[in-house]
């Protein structure tokens, strides 16, 4: 199981920090991901945001590059999201997810998803 924490409304500039907690057979060591969907866009459209593979390596979307920092806490078992310079286009309900193979390429490899977590950024 997947659970996201952390969003919120925040105004243009600022930041948020998402959480992501994994409990029940659930390991952030494995390959896991931050997904976006936007407002009016279907599932099938969710975004890649960042994505931590299995040997820790690191990718972002370039949308959110330079802003965004994924990281994760092996022990704690969560992933987290630190989402700085918001901009307005940010607004989504953001997923946690928890891939197959190494490294979460995109939505398919995902298998386990969390509830989400909305973020608005307004002017």
């Amino acid at each position: 199981r997947l659970v996201e924490s952390g969003g919120g409304s925040v105004q243009v500039g600022g930041s948020l920090r998402l959480s992501c907690t994994a409990s029940g057979d659930t390991y952030t060591g494995q390959s896991m991901a931050w997904f976006r969907q936007a407002p009016g866009k279907k599932r099938e459209d969710r975004e890649g945001v960042a994505a931590v593979g299995s040997d820790g390596t690191v990718a972002y979307a370039d949308s959110v590059k330079g802003r965004f920092i994924v990281s994760r806490d092996i022990d704690k078992n969560t992933l987290d999201l630190q989402m700085n310079s918001l901009k307005p286009e940010d607004t989504a309900t953001y997923y946690c997810a928890a891939c197959t193979g190494d490294y979460c390429v995109s939505r398919y490899a995902a298998y386990l998803w969390g509830l989400g977590t909305q973020v608005t950024v307004s002017s």
